[in-house]
Parts: structure tokens; C-alpha cells; sequence
């Protein structure tokens, strides 16, 4: 029974939705800003804010618990030690914003900015 699993599914396998999360949180934090579903931003936003936070932490066990959560990418790893954490040092959380941009004109999907504050 799936009692109290409120986990966005978004129609996908586990591994298929596990990969499709870690990709999004690597453009994320690549480009500082992307353009997506309402939903998948919603499933993506608290998995980027732990990494963020995991981030904050600095030491060798978080780098290697980030690089194994974003698929063994050094560069992206890099930039969200170096460069992302260091902005967040006296924020307790709320690193991401969920802009609205209105319906995708295909198919009238909800589209949203993601972005880093």
C-alpha cells in the first residue's frame, strides 16, 4: 500500500523519473534558470534545495553525496560548491522560485521559470 507516498510520479518508472529529476536538477544549476512543466518543477525544486543545503555543508562526504546524486558530473558538482553555496551561507532555505509563464500553446501545459534566488 502506498499510504502517505506524496511523491510526484509524473507518469514515469522510478528510474526513468529518478534520471529525468537528476538531469533537471544538473540544468539547474548549470544554467541558474530553465523553463518547465509546473509539475516537474514541483517534483524538482526540493530535491535541488537538499543539494543546495548538502552543498552549504562544504566538506568531502557531501561533495561525494552530491556527485553520486547528479550522476558523477565534476564540473556541475564544482560550480554548486564554488560558486552557488557560497550565496546561500545566511539563507536557512528557499533557494528556488517557481515563476508562472501561462499555458504551453500545444498543449496547454502550465509552463514556469525555475530558478535559483
Amino acid at each position: 500500500m502506498r499510504h502517505q507516498r506524496t511523491r510526484y510520479q509524473l507518469s514515469r518508472s522510478s528510474a526513468h523519473r529518478k534520471a529525468l529529476l537528476t538531469n533537471l536538477c544538473k540544468e539547474v544549476i548549470q544554467h541558474e534558470r530553465i523553463r518547465t512543466s509546473e509539475t516537474k518543477a514541483k517534483a524538482v525544486k526540493p530535491e535541488l534545495e537538499k543539494l543546495i543545503t548538502l552543498a552549504k555543508r562544504g566538506d568531502l562526504h557531501a561533495r561525494r553525496q552530491a556527485l553520486s546524486a547528479l550522476g558523477q558530473d565534476k564540473y556541475t558538482v564544482y560550480k554548486l560548491f564554488e560558486e552557488i553555496a557560497p550565496r546561500y551561507t545566511e539563507r536557512r532555505g528557499g533557494y528556488c522560485r517557481i515563476l508562472k509563464l501561462g499555458p504551453r500553446r500545444s498543449d496547454s501545459t502550465e509552463m514556469v521559470f525555475l530558478e535559483l534566488v
